[in-house]
């Protein structure tokens, strides 16, 4: 059984740092593509970066390049996605998920999810 477990959100202030940690459990990190999206009430949940099984290729959304960067820990089986600089507007949920094959920005496409870790950024 496939499982993430979402940490490190909480609250910020704009300029802050954040680091949010996805620990897998029943699938190997880097035999498959991890993203990690982002969604407000009432909005679609969409493409923050994710990072693939090869090479460590990254891709992110324009909103964050330069702010955000994800990784990978092999052995400790978890994605990691350092938020610097936040903003007000980050404010979000904030959720890890798998797929096999390619990164892509769909959350229809990754077939396991987190429970989301919920990211506040005062001003």
């Amino acid at each position: 059984q496939v499982q993430l477990v979402e940490s490190g959100g909480g609250l910020v202030q704009a300029g802050g740092s954040l680091r949010l940690s996805c620990a897998v459990s029943g699938r190997t990190v880097s035999n498959y593509a991890m993203g990690w999206f982002r969604q407000a009430p009432g909005k679609e949940r969409e493409f923050v970066a994710g990072i693939a099984r090869t090479a460590g290729f990254t891709s992110y959304a324009d909103s964050v390049k330069g702010r955000f960067t994800i990784s990978r820990e092999n052995a400790k089986n978890t994605v990691y996605l350092q938020m610097n600089n936040v903003k007000p507007e980050d404010t979000d949920v904030f959720y890890c998920a798998t797929r096999s094959g390619y990164i892509s920005s769909s959350p229809n496409l990754y077939d396991y999810w987190g429970q989301g870790t919920q990211v506040t950024v005062s001003s």
